[in-house]
């Protein structure tokens, strides 16, 4: 299991340059260190949502009696309606931008913002996939999470510099990226079932 790897996917997953849209219009109207604040509050929730699911995931599926080929599918399923989403977003938005009166508390920034379906699924599944390295699933949700707070920190920054149209075009390719890993974990599914010839 490749660390490095394994660190993209989840950054791909988290999609905070997806997520400074809807960031910067859910605490416009906070005073400033309140925002700070608030961000820093939604992200750390954000990583325990995501640090449960790595740890308890799999308690999930053994109750629910779920065939790991299944969950491999759905999962990869997720990954690629959300990358059509990052590679199409809607028109005049970027991975949504609405705002909300009043103070937002786990949703949405918390989740389903950065601990979203797609992040809750991916970490599940590579924890199935391989039971003896945690620790470096665990790194590299870390370092994801880390590099993915950096980012919503300095999301005002990265807004002026880049624009909507910067922030799309990343985003977009981020996207494409995340396509084919999502088709990848289907076929292999698909293999381990037997439907798909090995290569």
């Amino acid at each position: 299991m490749d660390f490095a790897a394994t660190t993209l996917l989840l950054f791909i997953v988290l999609d905070p340059l997806g997520n400074i849209p809807l960031y910067l219009a859910q605490l416009r109207a906070l005073p400033e260190q309140r925002r700070r604040y608030v961000a820093i509050r939604e992200l750390v929730i954000a990583y325990l949502v995501l640090l449960f699911f790595l740890f308890a995931g799999s308690a999930f599926i053994k109750v629910l009696a779920l065939d790991m080929a299944s969950v491999r599918i759905a999962g990869g399923v997720v990954l690629f309606l959300i990358a059509i989403r990052m590679v199409f977003p809607s028109p005049g938005m970027v991975s949504g931008s609405s705002s909300v009166s009043g103070e937002p508390f786990i949703v949405p920034l918390a989740v389903p913002a950065m601990a979203g379906p797609a992040a809750m699924s991916v970490v599940v599944l590579l924890r199935e996939a391989n039971p003896d390295a945690t620790m470096l699933i665990l790194g590299s949700m870390t370092t994801a999470w880390l590099a993915s707070a950096v980012i919503i920190a300095a999301a005002a920054h990265l807004q002026r510099l880049l624009r909507d149209e910067g922030i799309r075009a990343v985003e977009r390719l981020m996207g494409l990226i995340l396509v084919v890993i999502a088709v990848q974990m289907m076929i292999d599914a698909l293999r381990s079932l037997g439907a798909l010839p090995a290569t």
